[in-house]
């Protein structure tokens, strides 16, 4: 690696694809460690979250980890986070499995929740829509297709800004059975549905549009 490339944490919490992770951020020039040290994951130029398996699980191995109390620092200060899968979906503020109401890290309102399709889960590929001005998304074509496998997601999303001078979060959507939200960009916080780590050349790209941020 060379003496500019961005250093990102892969917060290792026990739930997520670290090991892929790892691989594609490497692969398109970040200097990437796996671990959920307090110090290296608050110091990083990035942290990624990934997640997978149930909601309140996620939660509670996060917490354990002390990654709520990261996550949150991180971005009182700024400092760029993303979320994947249930990595994302853990930033809302809460999640409900099989009745069950847990609280998530309530970065954005809204819940998670079963997907209304006729085939659950959804796995495979899928296109996305991006707003116009997405950064994340960009360089890419609107026929990009990226990798899905989740059970549950955000059908709506609340957030409104009202003052001026703040920038609205770009939310990005997709769709199996009923429309759900698939990626966000909301200031120093951006997260995906879908595992670009998964997703070939166009997730290699997003992954490489924010590592630009950073």
């Amino acid at each position: 690696m060379t003496g500019t490339a961005k250093k990102v944490v892969v917060f290792d919490y026990g739930f997520g694809n670290v090991r892929s992770a790892e691989r594609a951020l490497a692969r398109v020039g970040a200097d990437v460690e796996i671990t959920r040290d307090y110090d290296k994951a608050m110091n990083a130029d990035g942290l990624l979250v990934p997640g997978v398996g149930a909601f309140a699980a996620c939660m509670n191995g996060l917490k354990q980890a002390r990654g709520d109390w990261i996550v949150g620092r991180r971005l009182s200060g700024g400092r760029p986070v993303m979320g994947i899968c249930v990595g994302m979906q853990i930033l809302f503020e809460r999640g409900i499995e099989h009745g069950v109401e847990t609280e998530g890290l309530d970065e954005w309102p809204g819940t998670v929740g079963p997907l209304e399709a006729d085939v659950v889960p959804h796995m495979g590929w899928n296109t996305v829509e991006a707003p116009e001005d997405s950064r994340l998304f960009a360089g890419l074509d609107a026929d990009a297709r990226f990798y899905f496998v989740h059970s549950y997601a955000v059908h709506d999303w609340t957030l409104e800004v009202t003052n001026p001078t703040i920038a609205a979060p770009r939310v990005t959507w997709s769709t199996h059975g009923k429309p759900f939200v698939a990626a966000v960009e909301n200031s120093a916080l951006w997260a995906t549905q879908f595992h670009p780590e998964k997703s070939g050349d166009a997730g290699a790209q997003l992954l490489t549009n924010w590592i630009g941020t950073l």
